[in-house]
């Protein structure tokens, strides 16, 4: 087909006028993607289209698609897949319109978005849902998790089905026949491929919940029943109502669904169920030849006008209704060339008129629908408009109200932080004024010793001064008195000596001499005294001045010390305020701890039954360690909330031990889950309804820790729920081998040095493979040999350290457990852990033989990869086993145990690389046994290609029943291994080791 004719057609189809789509644009459309294998050249012309600017055009390309994803060439899935964003992207600019095509676009857009998905993550499903129940059944792949999914995801396929088919009859004027109008046939269009997808899907989900009824139970299927029944009535009213509809009456037989729903819980109404078939007519015309007013309508219309005016003429001239129509003789004489003249010329007229009426009609035409077209596009535009600014203005309000606020917040914080600021000044203005006072004080303080000092200092020169006065005094009565004693002497001579008078005279003038000097000196002791009275007085007056400075001094002191307890009171308070939003700070991190606590068990009950988790698988000891483990958390837990509450700001332990034990709830409920899938029914249902209600007790117990006291909730529930789970889990450990104990601890050695010789031979017979393989193959064989027997070579080295770390690590849990017994009491003592390291080192010496086995098979081109790959996952299984088993009575700290672990790794990383070189060794075999199609006719490559196909169908049906054979294969080893090892009869609980290796197989 043309290009140009598929590009023409395109623009036919999806254009601007509010018409439905003709089908044979849509068919052009659908048979180019046929021709050219794809779609290129639709979204070439589909991306030069404004459909984000028209909403009448983007429905038309909805239309126009849904078909090609229906219809088309498989590729078109394909080549669309790169434009989902983009679609995604118009559905949510198409939804801000309410009116017109605007929400009708953006859902359909989804639905479109939703197809896509729906077939990309599920290609057996063709484009237009044609399919037979043995492809149904293949499409599930026979898994009752896959239909569980697949199901789920046509319930979301239907419901986007649904939502178009209702928003466009709500969309439609019902009390006026808006069936037989364009602008209705324009939306109702596309509701024929929105039926053919309803009847599919509708069929397919019945069918697939009778299935699931048939597989699960009756209450995990209740959600799926409850949608079930809200699309059945909401799908039955739908069809009633496109099936009254005069547009679909000819071109679509819409089938009515039955009365009353599937009754899913009785497996026999399966037999009852009719699959709804909708019938398309084959005369049925298409959606653009209704009677809608265009071209051809017009030109009846002239035809009948043309009618019109020959009776008007004939009435004006009139007719014979003979062979000559224009017979004018008998009415005005005129001969038969000038009626010819005249008849011919009126012709002409008549047809000038003609033409000219319909060049008129025909250019009114166009420009009523160019006029219309535009209308149209002028109002997409105004309702555009409108909503921009409708949702501008909206924006605007939402940003100005969101601005306010944030400028509250801003304001507030501000406010906040200058109050902080204004605390944190004040604090260091107070601290400094402290400073300064304090210094001042000591000035004071300083001052005041010196006053003090001055002061004693001046008393003691008073004293000084009173004492010289005293001592003056005391010479001047001294004084006195000798004049007194020598006057009475001078008298009692003068007397008693009359006769000696001259020599008295002389002595008396002596003494007056004297006298005169003493008074002298009298007088300048009186003017000393008198010098001495002033400087008493001004010092008395020094003193009175320095007293009233020290009661000055004082009284500033007693202020200074006032507003220092006012700073100190303000400092207190502001101390107060810091420790207050320190405590609220406090407070909220351990609300928010507690929160993320709650959000991860509340994660962990969610995930508690997700299919996820069925894959793995666990043993009843790890679950016992943690449930030990998140006892030991909870005890903990208690003791921190002890301190907190003595002590609020010692919070780190309390956050600790909130986190941990969330986490260890979450790996406690991981464990319940695993340890379920291998535990009988009656013992995994009351440990999951344990484990669920362990979960709850557990926010409820988070839950309290806002309080300040737990006396309502002290964990003690919390505590019987584990117990439960422990009971439980004590239920499912397996019971002893039925070996007697005192030769448990020979077993054990015996056993541990089987394997290693197992190893040790494994490897040289490996060695031996790669000594022949080097003498007797070349090419690509000789390297694919190399690689596979050089990989499983370093994968027995790496099994050989880990047995020796393995040895060292039980040794020294004998050597530090058994105290004064010996190795043997002590794995008698211990004897499940014994029967474990026996149970794993039977499985990895028995894995290296088998290994070697395939890998001989494999080199000599008579083995299969698949085996050697299987081989390598169940020795790192019984690896993992035999770690497990060792590391159990194992010290966490021990450096032999970190040397297990890191040997664990390396045969984990070996079992990789053998898988990888298998992998890659068999693409490379398989490169080299590539057919030659070059020399084949197109009848021998028909050939093949039926051949071809009907062994794809052969292995299918193989793969089926070995899977079968697989799954009964591992429950009668399951219940060979409890017979063996003592296991609880008539149970399928797990052996103790790990299987996390097989089921990563898988």
């Amino acid at each position: 087909m043309d290009v140009s004719k598929m590009t023409v057609s395109i623009n036919k189809a999806i254009n601007t006028q509010e018409v439905a789509v003709k089908e044979k644009h849509a068919r052009t459309c659908i048979l180019g993607t046929h021709h050219e294998k794809g779609a290129q050249t639709f979204w070439s012309v589909v991306n030069r289209l404004p459909l984000s600017s028209n909403a009448v055009l983007c429905w038309k390309f909805c239309h126009v698609f849904h078909k090609l994803l229906r219809d088309g060439h498989p590729n078109v899935l394909k080549d669309s897949l790169r434009y989902k964003n983009e679609l995604s992207d118009m559905s949510r600019m198409w939804g801000h319109l309410s009116e017109g095509y605007g929400q009708l676009c953006s859902i359909y857009l989804r639905l479109l978005r939703t197809k896509m998905e729906y077939h990309t993550k599920n290609p057996r499903f063709p484009g237009n849902l044609q399919m037979s129940d043995r492809q149904l059944d293949e499409a599930g792949e026979s898994d009752v998790n896959n239909f569980f999914q697949l199901t789920v995801e046509m319930f979301d396929y239907l419901e986007c089905e649904l939502n178009l088919f209702q928003t466009v009859f709500n969309s439609l004027d019902m009390s006026r026949s808006v069936s037989v109008t364009a602008a209705g046939q324009c939306r109702l269009a596309p509701l024929i491929q929105v039926i053919l997808d309803c009847s599919h899907l509708y069929d397919y989900t019945v069918k697939l919940l009778f299935k699931l009824h048939s597989c699960l139970p009756a209450d995990t299927l209740q959600g799926h029943r409850d949608r079930f029944m809200e699309q059945f009535t909401k799908l039955k009213d739908l069809f009633y109502r496109s099936s009254n509809l005069q547009y679909f009456k000819r071109l679509i037989q819409i089938p009515q669904l039955p009365e009353n729903p599937p009754n899913f819980l009785r497996a026999s109404a399966l037999s009852e169920h009719i699959s709804p078939v909708v019938v398309i007519p084959a005369e049925a015309s298409s959606p653009d030849s209704e009677p809608v007013l265009e071209k051809d309508d017009l030109v009846d219309m002239d035809a009948s006008q043309q009618n019109l005016f020959d009776n008007k003429f004939d009435d004006i001239f009139g007719s014979s209704f003979s062979s000559d129509p224009f017979n004018f003789n008998s009415q005005n004489g005129v001969n038969k060339d000038e009626k010819d003249h005249l008849i011919g010329q009126l012709y002409r007229e008549v047809s000038e008129l003609k033409a000219q009426l319909e060049n008129m009609k025909t250019e009114s035409q166009r420009a009523v629908l160019q006029l219309k077209g535009r209308v149209s596009e002028l109002e997409a535009e105004l309702a555009e408009q409108r909503h921009l600014r409708q949702q501008a203005a909206d924006d605007s309000e939402f940003l100005r109200a969101e601005l306010d606020e944030l400028k509250k917040k801003r304001e507030d914080t501000e406010k906040a932080q200058r109050s902080l600021t204004e605390i944190e000044r004040r604090a260091q203005a107070n601290e400094q004024r402290y400073s300064k006072l304090k210094e001042k004080y000591s000035e004071l303080v300083q001052s005041h010793a010196d006053l003090l000092r001055k002061n004693a200092e001046v008393t003691k020169q008073v004293s000084m001064a009173r004492q010289a006065q005293a001592d003056l005094e005391r010479e001047k009565k001294e004084l006195e008195d000798s004049f007194q004693r020598i006057s009475d002497q001078a008298q009692r001579k003068t007397q008693e000596q009359t006769e000696v008078l001259e020599s008295l005279k002389q002595e008396l003038a002596t003494s007056k001499q004297e006298l005169q000097i003493v008074q002298g000196s009298l007088e300048t002791s009186a003017q000393s005294e008198a010098k001495w009275a002033g400087q008493i007085a001004e010092l008395e007056k020094e003193r009175s001045s320095l007293a009233h400075a020290v009661a000055r001094r004082e009284e500033e002191l007693s202020a200074l010390q006032e507003q220092l307890e006012h700073t100190q009171r303000e400092l207190s308070s502001a101390k107060e305020s810091v420790c207050q939003l320190a405590k609220d700070q406090r407070k909220m991190l351990l609300a928010e701890s507690r929160k993320a606590a709650e959000q991860v068990v509340q994660e962990a009950l969610r995930q508690l039954e997700e299919p996820t988790l069925i894959s793995c698988a666990g043993s009843a000891d790890h679950l016992l360690s943690k449930v030990t483990s998140v006892s030991s958390c909870l005890e903990q837990l208690e003791k921190s909330w002890s301190r907190y509450l003595a002590c609020p700001e010692d919070i780190s332990g309390l956050l600790h031990s909130v986190t941990l034990l969330a986490h260890l709830t979450s790996d406690t409920m991981a464990y319940v889950s695993t340890t379920c899938l291998r535990a009988p029914p009656e013992p995994a249902d009351s440990l999951t309804e344990a484990c669920k209600q362990f979960g709850k007790e557990t926010l409820l117990y988070l839950a309290f820790l806002e309080e300040e006291g737990m006396q309502e909730n002290d964990g003690t529930a919390v505590k019987s729920c584990l117990n439960r789970i422990s009971a439980i889990a004590e239920e499912l450990l397996p019971r002893g081998l039925d070996i007697k104990q005192e030769e448990l601890g020979d077993l054990v050695d015996k056993e541990m040095a089987a394997t290693s010789a197992a190893i040790k031979t494994a490897t040289a017979r490996i060695e031996e493979m790669l000594s022949k393989s080097r003498a007797g193959d070349t090419g690509v064989q000789l390297e694919v040999n190399e690689r596979i027997l050089g990989s499983c070579t370093s994968l027995m080295q790496a099994i050989q350290v880990l047995i020796v770390a393995s040895k060292d690590l039980q040794r020294e849990i004998v050597e530090s457990g058994r105290g004064t017994a010996s190795p043997k009491e002590f794995y008698a003592k211990n004897s499940r852990w014994t029967e474990g390291l026996i149970s794993a080192s039977k499985a990895v010496g028995w894995g290296a033989t088998v290994m070697v086995d395939a890998a001989d098979l494999v080199v000599q081109g008579r083995g299969k990869f698949e085996e050697l790959m299987v081989c390598s996952h169940e020795i790192a299984a019984s690896t993992a086993q035999l770690v497990a088993a060792s590391k159990v009575k194992a010290d966490k700290d021990s450096p032999n145990l970190a040397q297990l672990q890191q040997a664990s790794r390396g045969v984990n990383q070996a079992t990789a690389t053998v898988v990888a070189s298998t992998i890659s060794g068999k693409s490379q075999i398989e490169e080299t046994d590539n057919m030659d199609f070059s020399s084949m006719t197109l009848t021998q490559i028909k050939r093949q290609e039926m051949d071809s196909q009907v062994r794809v169908l052969e292995l299918e049906n193989d793969l089926q029943k070995e899977r079968q054979k697989l799954g009964e294969l591992r429950k009668k080893h399951y219940e060979l291994a409890g017979v063996a090892e003592g296991w609880e009869e008539g149970t399928e609980a797990s052996p103790p080791a790990l299987h996390e290796a097989d089921t990563g197989k898988e």
